[in-house]
């Protein structure tokens, strides 16, 4: 059977671009341990990193026996996880320093885009590790499972799935957050897991807390938060009033805010009667198709800490989800163009971090003092985005 020696060679030459990449990007922290450790132990470190980007599967999860076959070959594979065992037991290094490294890649990547004249976005991402056949690993924990809830679905042809309540398996709770800007690949920032059983224990808002003291230390004010609806809520926006910070936030339609004549209501009942500014076809990344969409906005205010805020709702036929966001100048939200690009970030920034998918970034405002954006992600949900007070800053 002949073989097509050009796709060979491409492939070749592809996966030695790869490689070099992989080591300019992992140098900082090789050089590094490469003072505390033994050389060969480094060495091991690159390679089985190599072995599990190059390797690695989203069912099929790597055992150490084969991660050792693809670092020495599979002759030699018992020798390979002899040293991968190593290099995890060596009391020279912990995972502090690879923590370390990417806090100081996510703040090279902020500092770069200030210099670009760029507003950084940080997208938290939270989600569960799912460990469904193990009960004897450490620290493990329950975790509702998204495996089991997609599984249960009604599928053409078979009904009468399983209903009843949401379905919990051993796991871990961990923590994403990546730094990106208008254009250019995400930057992995901060990474964590934790449990909530055992001397471990710790709960969720706890470890968010740490995370975001953490970056409200290195970056202060000048960046932008992006959160998902589990973090909507007057607990999680409580620690972002203290601090502060500027955040877009996936908001739920169900939770209410308060008119102007202080009584509560839900967004979408707070749009009714209202006419769109403006409307334009903005493109659906679920259904990937261009929707005709309207876009209005109007002032709240929060029901707890009573904070000026102003709801962006981007209508479509049969369906009105929108954008809510605090701010205390609604002069800076009576133009359509600035509503649609509030959308569109809230949106965009959302598919990035669920599918890291870098081809067409839409260019982000520049935000200032509290404001939260509900957009529909895509055209179907809401947002919260807060800001700074300075008019020139916004947009």
């Amino acid at each position: 059977m002949l073989k097509d020696k050009r796709k060979t060679e491409e492939k070749q030459a592809k996966a030695k671009e790869m490689e070099s990449r992989l080591v300019k990007y992992l140098k900082p922290v090789l050089s590094e341990l490469n003072e505390k450790m033994d050389r060969r132990l480094v060495k091991t470190l690159l390679g089985l990193v190599m072995a599990i980007v190059e390797h690695r599967h989203r069912n099929n999860g790597l055992l150490l026996s084969e991660l050792g076959g693809y670092l020495l070959g599979t002759e030699a594979c018992q020798a390979g996880t002899k040293r991968i065992s190593n290099l995890l037991h060596s009391q020279k290094w912990t995972g502090g320093e690879i923590e370390k490294f990417h806090w100081e890649q996510a703040s090279q990547r902020v500092e770069e885009l200030q210099e670009q004249g760029e507003r950084p976005l940080v997208i938290w991402d939270e989600s569960v590790l799912e460990k469904s056949e193990s009960l004897q690993a450490e620290r493990l924990c329950a975790v509702r499972s998204s495996k089991a809830s997609r599984l249960k679905r009604i599928k053409p042809g078979f009904f009468n799935p399983p209903g009843g309540r949401p379905v919990c398996v051993p796991g871990f709770h961990w923590l994403k957050v990546l730094v990106i800007g208008h254009k250019g690949p995400p930057t992995l920032a901060h990474m964590r897991w934790w449990t909530t059983r055992g001397e471990e224990a710790s709960q969720k808002r706890e470890e968010e807390c740490e995370v975001f003291d953490q970056i409200d230390g290195l970056w202060g004010k000048e960046v932008i938060h992006l959160w998902d609806r589990g973090f909507a809520g007057n607990p999680w926006l409580t620690q972002a009033f203290l601090r502060g910070a500027r955040f877009i936030l996936r908001w739920p339609k169900n939770y209410q805010f308060l008119d102007e004549f202080e009584q509560l209501k839900k967004p979408g009942e707070l749009s009714k009667a209202k006419r769109s500014w403006d409307h334009r076809l903005v493109w659906d990344a679920r259904r990937r198709c261009e929707r005709k969409a309207g876009i209005i906005a109007f002032p709240v205010f929060d029901r707890t800490h009573h904070q000026p805020l102003w709801v962006v709702v981007a209508r479509r036929k049969a369906n009105l989800p929108g954008i809510c966001s605090p701010l205390n100048l609604p002069i800076l939200l009576n133009s359509p163009g600035k509503s649609f690009s509030l959308m569109r970030v809230a949106g965009r920034s959302k598919w990035r971090c669920a599918t890291t998918n870098l081809n067409s970034l839409l260019k982000a405002p520049d935000f200032s003092n509290g404001m939260l954006v509900s957009n529909s992600y895509p055209l179907q949900d809401w947002f919260i985005l807060s800001c700074s007070p300075s008019p020139s800053l916004f947009f």
